[in-house]
């Protein structure tokens, strides 16, 4: 089968999969084969994609004309490959660890549950692979209906009131701000395309550009750029599975990948730098980055925490993109994947607790580790690659961001970088200092401590995800070479600046 046939295949399997997962609701047993099947059939088309684009094929479908100058259409480029390879992969890792959970939790409605996820993971890589705005718009909306029913899957009280401010902040800002930013580029640019080195130079003045970009930052409601942030920690009323889609998977990857695509294949980081444009960009994702941390060390609730966490570190993709240097760039795509794989670990280890102790609240996770040794280790993992430490895949994407932060003559930011990761340390680690050496309540009476790890299907997934934050270090590079090929610049002069900034260690 062709790369071209491929991505119509990435689309139509977890579709198709919905289906079926719906068809086989009343067999349990058979309706997460199918879940698991089909995440392990999208990531091997998925793979079949990135071994065509490894091998210097540029995979694409004929696109459709919906009506004059707007066009419905797929292709592959590194930074939407590496964003559809990091989706389907830990689908297949959240399929497993769902099975777990949500029997863990005897929780209602889990055909639907199964059935929305795959819709949305369908939706997600229809954003990764589209080949203009349109399409990407189109995915972009998808993905937020179809992670409504998810958010309010409790139906509770509180998981409706998350539901409605998931739902119109995420519509609320796509229609409001991000449908316009989108008109007016078809207007100025007389194109929807995405087009290496962008497609808006000579098209608008910088004041302009500079409020073209506020449209689409503050329309990318995914992005969760503060202030247009509070829906990320009010959808933490959904089940941890669809915390770890909207943190690590799907919804917030989304956003910055949306952020990443327009800057480098929309306005061009050579625009952006010659007109100055970002520039007051680089100081909303600083004050993000760090405000967002602060918060997060005032949430006893371990989801709350995460979820702020999430916050600043999405303020670094949007921070790099918004440096506009190559170095910055292939920084915030390696925040991408690294981010991914510490959060969803993180998450992963949230659910794990919840579902063997029932606990929530950090301030009564005294002597966790002792029960759950598995799960807290996991957790130190995930927590290390997110501060951004050696030898985790963390260390990378700050690294790059340093550099491209030197480079665009913003030495401050690498301030910046150096004390959110300390902020990091702050809300991460004394999780695991509580849970290690503080003894459990039952050890103070003198009676043995049990371990009560929750079940295999919650607690090997969260195995693998810390495993790839500590291969990802080592793999790094091959990441950094299929985003240097993002047609930022001529290839030469990627070569050229790579050989030259390409870092021998952290």
């Amino acid at each position: 089968m062709s790369a071209d046939s491929l991505i119509v295949l990435a689309l139509l399997l977890p579709t198709a999969g919905a289906g079926l997962i719906a068809m086989t609701g009343r067999n349990p047993n058979l309706r997460e084969t199918v879940t698991i099947v089909t995440s392990l059939a999208l990531f091997a088309t998925v793979m079949g994609v990135l071994t065509a684009v490894l091998s210097g094929a540029e995979p694409r479908t004929t696109p459709v004309e919906i009506f004059a100058g707007v066009e419905f259409g797929f292709s592959v480029e590194p930074l939407g490959m590496i964003f559809a390879v990091v989706a389907s992969g830990l689908w297949i890792a959240n399929s497993i660890y769902s099975i777990g959970y949500m029997r863990g939790n005897d929780e209602p409605r889990q055909t639907s549950f199964y059935v929305c996820f795959a819709i949305a993971i369908a939706a997600t890589i229809g954003v990764a692979f589209a080949a203009n705005l349109f399409t990407l718009f189109l995915f972009y909306e998808i993905l937020t209906l179809s992670t409504y029913p998810l958010v309010a899957h409790k139906a509770n009280a509180g998981a409706m009131a998350g539901g409605r401010i998931y739902l119109l902040m995420l519509l609320g800002t796509s229609m409001a701000l991000l449908l316009p930013a989108i008109i007016w580029t078809g207007i100025v640019a007389g194109t929807l395309d995405f087009i290496p080195g962008g497609i808006l130079d000579g098209k608008l003045g910088s004041t302009a550009l500079g409020l073209l970009l506020a449209l689409y930052i503050f329309g990318i409601g995914k992005a969760a750029v503060m202030p247009v942030h509070y829906w990320l920690p009010a959808a933490m009323v959904a089940p941890t599975p669809v915390s770890a889609l909207l943190h690590a998977v799907a919804v917030v990857k989304a956003g910055v990948f949306t952020v990443l695509k327009v800057i480098v294949y929309v306005f061009g980081i050579d625009l952006l730098s010659a007109t100055g444009a970002s520039e007051w960009l680089v100081f909303v994702a600083a004050f993000s980055l760090l405000m967002a941390s602060l918060v997060a060390l005032t949430r006893n609730n371990l989801k709350a925490r995460l979820a702020y966490s999430t916050v600043s570190q999405l303020a670094y993709v949007v921070l790099g993109a918004a440096l506009a240097t190559q170095a910055a760039i292939i920084g915030s795509g390696m925040q991408i994947v690294m981010h991914a794989t510490g959060k969803i670990t993180l998450f992963f280890c949230a659910g794990a607790i919840a579902v063997a102790t029932r606990k929530t609240e950090i301030s009564d996770m005294v002597g966790i580790g002792r029960r759950m040794p598995v799960t807290m280790f996991a957790f130190l993992i995930g927590s290390l690659s997110i501060i951004g430490l050696p030898p985790f895949g963390g260390t990378w994407s700050k690294w790059w961001l340093g550099i491209g932060a030197v480079d665009a003559g913003h030495a401050w930011v690498v301030a910046v970088l150096m004390v959110s990761s300390l902020l990091n340390v702050a809300y991460l680690l004394p999780i695991v200092a509580r849970g290690y050496f503080l003894p459990p309540p039952e050890a103070k009476s003198g009676e043995p401590v049990a371990v009560t790890e929750a079940p295999a299907a919650c607690v090997i997934p969260l195995c693998i995800t810390a495993a790839l934050c500590i291969v990802l270090f080592f793999a790094a590079g091959e990441v950094e070479a299929l985003l240097a090929q993002m047609g930022m610049v001529a290839p030469t002069d990627i070569t050229a600046t790579l050989a030259k900034g390409e870092p021998d260690g952290p």
